[in-house]
């Protein structure tokens, strides 16, 4: 099978992870299109996964954007629907891995009569897009022969949309439990350099954004204990640099600079999270998957998750993590410092989320769950 890979952006996020994870096993029959260059070209080519990128500069459409403003960008996509019809004419089907790439690839597979996939990985509601993107990815995604959704509450959000039950099947994100065992050392010697000796550090990995929730964590950090430290993993990404601002503006006001580290955008998160006493997930609107979650429980770390979206579906709470609920900085205070309490218990939980994790989400499973719904759905068409 034949595949053409479809996705919006030039820089690695959990989609663009979770898309390399997919990719690999087909990587010498398939093409990666990519609608703006970046990092992610390079990762894909590390990857050995072929990929061409497919238009010059970024599309003009965000997920708060409205009619007009979508009807703005047409001019840019249609030199983008030429070239992917084109190219979708030597493959066998379409996989849509994002919302841009689901409207190009939903007309392209019209046009070309590839059948297309969407790999759905948001939650559909008005938290997250404006009411005119969420019919527009409903009416795309339902032309589409099978939609795979990345946690129950996404299938969960795009059903109460308008979206197809019957096309949607839930597959989780595979990982490589091999990539997050850190050596001790390795350890030991990062802690050394980010000066976290004697600290108890709370990691957050995310890119900053107000919906992140980096401001309930640092409100948190005020309320915990002196050696509570934070570090915050990741940097604006759409137009949010005023959010940041707001956060170093949060962190002087509440005179926590020396407790709080901006490391901004890193490639070592394994190494990183290893380093971590305690990972805090902190999203206020809820969360399609959380792929950081996952990571945190493969390296060992305990995690403190906001208690919403996919999220809930990854942590049992005292069992293999802890939850919050979304928005509260004192609930939040009040789990960071039981974990710098009581170590053994938070130990036990750690490890029991790392074995638990390497088995739910292990890649080569999750690759199988995949290719299985792909071969039932074309295969034999």
């Amino acid at each position: 099978m034949k595949i053409l890979f479809l996705d919006q952006s030039g820089k690695p996020g959990g989609a663009e992870l979770c898309l390399i994870d997919i990719a690999k096993p087909y990587s010498d029959r398939c093409l990666v299109g990519l609608f703006a260059d970046g990092s992610f070209h390079n990762l894909l080519q590390q990857n050995k996964i072929p990929v061409q990128v497919l238009a010059t500069q970024a599309i003009q459409v965000r997920k708060e954007s409205s009619l007009a403003q979508g009807l703005g960008s047409l001019g840019q996509l249609a030199p983008i629907i030429t070239k992917v019809v084109k190219i979708a004419r030597e493959y066998d089907l379409i996989y849509a891995n994002t919302q841009k790439a689901l409207v190009v690839g939903a007309i392209a597979s019209f046009l070309s009569r590839r059948p297309l996939v969407y790999h759905l990985h948001d939650i559909l509601s008005k938290e997250h897009f404006s009411k005119t993107n969420r019919r527009i990815a409903v009416t795309c995604a339902n032309l589409a022969s099978l939609v795979i959704a990345n946690s129950q509450a996404s299938k969960t959000a795009f059903v109460k949309a308008g979206g197809k039950a019957n096309l949607t099947e839930i597959v989780y994100n595979g990982f490589d439990s091999k990539n997050y065992q850190i050596s001790e050392p390795d350890v030991k010697q990062l802690r050394q350099e980010l000066s976290l000796e004697g600290q108890f550090a709370v990691g957050h990995f995310s890119r900053l954004a107000p919906w992140k929730g980096q401001h309930i964590l640092i409100e948190a950090l005020a309320k915990c204990p002196q050696e509570v430290t934070v570090l915050l993993v990741g940097d604006a990404l759409f137009g949010e640099q005023d959010y940041v601002d707001s956060l170093h503006r949060q962190v002087t006001n509440l005179g926590l600079e020396k407790r709080v580290k901006f490391l901004g955008f890193r490639s070592d998160i394994p190494q990183l999270m290893s380093a971590c006493d305690l990972v805090a997930h902190t999203s206020i609107s809820p969360e399609p998957f959380g792929r950081v979650i996952v990571e945190a429980m493969l390296c060992g770390t305990p995690v403190v998750a906001a208690a919403s979206g996919g999220a809930i579906e990854l942590v049992e709470h005292d069992i293999n993590g802890f939850l919050a609920t979304p928005g509260k900085p004192q609930e939040l205070a009040q789990i960071i410092t039981a974990c710098l309490q009581e170590p053994e218990k938070t130990a036990a939980i750690a490890n029991n989320a790392r074995i638990t994790a390497s088995q739910r989400f292990d890649v080569t499973i999750i690759n199988q769950q995949i290719a299985e719904l792909l071969e039932r759905n074309f295969e034999c068409k």
